[in-house]
């Protein structure tokens, strides 16, 4: 792969062997904890094994060329280091493009411009973050290109303002910190108003993670998205008469049934149990892994989709037809949506003896209630953003 890749740098810029260097980022999953981030509570994703490879190759002048394996009809992108401005033809470009802007609104010095080749292996339109993903690979080899005096925290931090600034999405900051700070065999449990977090072995004993990607088309995803996030500030607002709280992920289940009456609007309080309730599920979720208790765990994802349908309404028929389907299927220890909802996936987690079943029975039960093709990963826990050293490749 990654020995392809350099020579794909060397057809697709011209190049010789000298001074390429590769790195890698990994896409995400969050195993529990959904539309909990900009609520302030806590998430639970991990790294995975596969992401986005960048390789590069430093210039003597402050011009940038930009290619993607992925994206081949777009053709080769190219700016200058002094015009950093969004540009909608520019399309995935904007991304690698809006992280250098912001390295350089912190005062971070990149005086010279580089020939970079991204290729991504992860399913295109699977919510896996794939944005994020080339976020931090261009956040990490420009940290490493230029020598800058910068930590992972500080790049997840900048990687998440590039996105709400740049690009214009308004998103939390899990996808950026999962990437980042991924363990090789862990999740990570994310307080998202600290920053605090601690690492967690993910020993699942004889079974793996599945995703299943619905191929569902998302046009709903990114309006009632914003949607949920109003109708939660609503909520806190309310509760923020009688109680001197910031987020409503500082809230209890106790708490919140003791003081949901303040919530004016019933659907505002549907949205603010489920981010309470999810917030208690998840950090209740870490406990049950340490304790080794998988079953436990699976049991929990249950209650989290069943939340995510009926409190917070960001499910679908094709979300909750992949879900119920594999709640039915021998060998599944849990399973529910994952991401920001109305299509995109699940994660399952399913016995190993019993994977090739689980594919072949969900896949049919899908095709044949929903007509549509379902597309399933069988998936490897890795590592954070990084570069990958010459002589491994």
């Amino acid at each position: 792969m990654n020995q392809n890749l350099i020579n794909q740098f060397i057809t697709i810029f011209n190049s010789s062997d000298e001074q390429i260097r590769v790195f890698f980022a990994p896409g995400r999953v969050n195993l529990i904890g959904e539309h909990t981030d900009y609520n302030g509570g806590h998430v639970f994703p991990c790294a995975l094994s596969i992401g986005t490879y960048a390789a590069l190759q430093k210039r003597e002048d402050k011009m940038m060329r930009m290619y993607s394996m992925n994206a081949e009809n777009t053709g080769m992108i190219e700016f200058s280091l002094d015009r950093l401005q969004y540009e909608e033809s520019h399309e995935w470009a904007n991304y690698p493009k809006g992280i250098i802007h912001t390295f350089k609104k912190h005062g971070y010095v990149i005086d010279k411009g580089f020939d970079v080749l991204f290729y991504g292996n992860i399913p295109n339109g699977a919510g896996l973050s794939s944005s994020a993903s080339i976020e931090l690979v261009t956040a990490v080899l420009i940290k490493e290109l230029f020598a800058l005096q910068t930590d992972m925290v500080s790049m997840v931090k900048m990687s998440q303002q590039a996105e709400n600034e740049f690009i214009g999405v308004n998103c939390g900051i899990m996808d950026q910190f999962a990437i980042g700070m991924g363990k090789e065999d862990h999740a990570v449990l994310l307080n998202c108003q600290t920053l605090d977090f601690t690492y967690t072995p993910l020993r699942l004993q004889d079974a793996s993670l599945i995703i299943a990607n619905t191929n569902k088309q998302r046009g709903l995803a990114d309006s009632k998205y914003n949607e949920r996030r109003g109708e939660c500030e609503r909520a806190l607002k309310d509760l923020q008469v009688e109680l001197s709280i910031y987020s409503l992920g500082e809230l209890t289940p106790e708490q919140f049934e003791q003081h949901k009456h303040l919530i004016q609007n019933p659907v505002d309080r549907k949205r603010a149990k489920h981010a309470v309730y999810e917030n208690a599920r998840t950090k209740e979720g870490v406990s049950k892994l340490q304790q080794g208790d998988i079953a436990g765990f699976g049991e929990l994802m249950k209650k989290s989709h069943e939340s995510l349908r009926d409190d917070y309404e960001v499910t679908g028929k094709e979300l909750d037809a992949l879900v119920e389907m594999a709640w039915m299927q021998e060998g599944v220890i849990g399973s529910r949506m994952t991401g920001a909802g109305f299509g995109g996936c699940t994660i399952s987690i399913v016995e190993n003896n019993k994977i090739d079943l689980f594919i072949e029975q969900v896949g049919k039960q899908y095709k044949e209630k929903i007509g549509l093709t379902a597309d399933f990963y069988v998936v490897q826990v890795g590592g954070g953003a990084t570069e990958l050293v010459r002589e491994t490749i």
